[in-house]
């Protein structure tokens, strides 16, 4: 028998000292990765290059493992292959390129798919010069999804006739009863033991920064609920109970109620506690029976992306679906059902300051009962509007792509240096998770009977991996890994007397710091739970809302525009009010 290797790679990025982000084990499973592997099994299975041809499939996450480039590269030439790079963001694509180009070296085939490949192509008139450079190396580039055309690449890899690029962006596939996404074990238990599938893909809203819309489309494309079914029964065959739902907008699946119903009455054919992890937007609670099936089909915990509490700043950027008066009421709902909340947050709009940004978020730790914030940049991402808009116009881009990760100032703020504007997302950070507001993050927990655990172990990593393990909690893990040898090219490799003293002591002090940290909350923990009482507490962030609010909290009158929104929800409940007493 004949083997062909297919060996698929999704890549990490460069912290700032040029090194690989790596840890043994990572805490954000790729969803893609899982995706073009399903995709692959399946192809095997139908033996698309004849029953005398075994198609090998090997999967390496690389934020939790090492990639041998030589010995992937004896492996194929011994045979014959190819090398995918999948799920290729912008801030990975310099590592991509350095893999790549490693590859290239050795005469692998190798190619790039993602959403830098696939976001670009989709929105800028002339391809850009990093993709252009792919080209001139012999990488072939792959934009859109592979679904219904991952077979014409491995068959065109097995000939020895990859194009230069194959591009779909124009033809996003329909992925009902298309394979499904899946990882072995032994992936799964380097991220946690957490797997992860998209049940749908496609977002209707059109906000500026986001790429998403752009990549996948403003369409509703889903999964059937019996496929998610499967995905789910599938893990839990080898054990894992625990799914993060990469849509980037759950709510806004048009099918959601089929996979909810599906997912609940799978819940009692197993008789398996399983957990899930979904994204939606501030409006889901406007939805009929959507938080409650969410809660009864196994969600435990939610992203929500919050973005910004004044109104002028969501309108600049297009996000016109959140609205700062249903903040509260949205949060609320999802903490009476004790789910974890976990919210989004952007520094840098256009209207911010420094002064304006801690301010508000000072505002967001007093009256919004959120778990968890999450701080980001605006960033340019390519591949969104606001991206394309400042390219036209001649603005300052930071030509370094590692940087765009969402946690670097990668364009010129109209108010504020590129000082102030780190000073603020550090600060950000600081004052969200002080010990005092962790503390009171978790009596709120225990008040609504959310995970303690969860929340001590979040108010823990969150903090500490932006100011002592320098990555975004996202990119994070246990036990960071750094492997002298593997330094971005364009940089000199270090010393073994500089490097392994550096390295060893950068791990003893953030993960002491980490470990301290987390005593000091368990013990607030131990507290918390044997003290009846504290099942009582409450704030202002756990009121329950009124009417009347709006023109007390601080929320509704900071800025001009949220006091004009306030103004208007005012209005529309006066009116409501008026035809409620008339039917009556």
């Amino acid at each position: 028998m004949k083997k062909f290797h297919l060996v698929l790679i999704k890549p990490s990025h460069y912290d700032d000292d040029g090194y690989v982000i790596q840890w043994w084990r990572s805490v954000m499973p790729s969803n893609t990765l899982a995706s073009v592997l399903g995709l692959a099994e399946d192809a095997n299975e139908r033996c698309i290059f004849g029953e005398d041809v075994i198609l090998r499939i090997h999967a390496y996450d690389e934020t939790n493992s090492k990639v041998n480039v030589r010995r992937i590269a004896r492996l194929i030439k011994r045979n014959c292959g190819v090398v995918g790079l999948v799920g290729v963001q912008s801030n990975q694509y310099p590592h991509a390129m350095d893999l790549a180009r490693e590859f290239r070296k050795l005469d692998v085939p190798v190619a790039i798919g993602g959403f830098h490949v696939s976001g670009t192509i989709a929105m800028l008139d002339e391809m850009p010069a990093e993709l252009k450079e792919a080209l001139d190396l012999g990488i072939t580039l792959f934009a859109g999804e592979a679904e219904h055309r991952l077979d014409e690449f491995l068959i065109d890899a097995y000939k020895g006739e990859l194009k230069p690029l194959y591009d779909f962006m124009d033809d996003l596939p329909d992925i009902t009863d298309t394979p499904i996404p899946f990882l072995p074990l032994e992936r799964i238990r380097r991220t946690g033991g957490q797997a992860s599938f998209d049940a749908g893909r496609g977002c209707p809203f059109e906000c500026s920064f986001c790429t998403i819309i752009n990549v996948q489309g403003r369409k509703s494309r889903y999964r059937s609920g019996e496929d998610v079914a499967q995905i789910v029964k599938r893990n839990l065959s080898q054990g894992v109970k625990r799914f993060f739902i990469t849509d980037d907008n759950f709510a806004r699946n048009r099918n959601w109620e089929e996979i909810l119903d599906r997912l609940i009455s799978l819940k009692e054919e197993v008789d398996i506690r399983f957990n899930l992890f979904i994204q939606v937007d501030t409006l889901c609670h406007k939805i009929p029976n959507f938080i409650d099936k969410c809660v009864e089909a196994g969600v435990k915990r939610v992203f929500i992306g919050l973005e910004n509490i004044n109104p002028e700043n969501l309108k600049e950027v297009k996000k016109r679906q959140n609205r700062i008066t249903e903040y509260r009421t949205m949060i609320q709902a999802w903490k009476n059902q004790g789910v974890f909340t976990v919210a989004g947050y952007i520094l840098g709009f256009p209207n911010d300051t420094k002064e304006s940004i801690l301010r508000h978020i000072e505002i967001l730790k007093r009256e919004l009962p959120i778990d968890l914030v999450e701080f980001f940049y605006l960033t340019p991402l390519p591949g969104s509007e606001d991206h394309k808009k400042l390219l036209e116009a001649g603005a300052y881009l930071d030509p370094d792509l590692n940087k765009y990760d969402l946690c670097h100032a990668c364009s010129e703020h109209p108010r504020m240096s590129k000082q102030e504007w780190e000073e603020a997302y550090a600060a950000a950070w600081e004052t969200y998770y002080s010990e005092e507001h962790c503390v009171t993050l978790l009596k709120r927990a225990r008040a609504t009977g959310v995970n303690l655990g969860k929340v001590m172990s979040g108010v823990t990593s969150f903090y500490g991996s932006v100011m002592w393990q320098h990555v975004h909690p996202l990119e994070s893990g246990i036990l960071r890994r750094k492997s002298r040898r593997q330094r971005r090219s364009e940089l000199p490799r270090e010393s073994i007397l500089k490097f392994y003293p550096k390295y060893w002591g950068e791990l003893f002090y953030s993960n002491y710091r980490l470990i301290k940290r987390a005593i000091k909350f368990h013990r607030v923990r131990l507290a918390l739970m044997k003290d009846p009482s504290t099942k009582e507490y409450s704030d202002l962030s756990l009121e329950k809302v009124t009417d009347n609010e709006i023109v007390l909290l601080e929320m509704y009158t900071v800025t001009d525009s949220a006091k004009a929104a306030a103004e208007k929800e005012l209005k529309r409940r006066t009116r409501a009010a008026h035809r409620h007493a008339a039917v009556e």
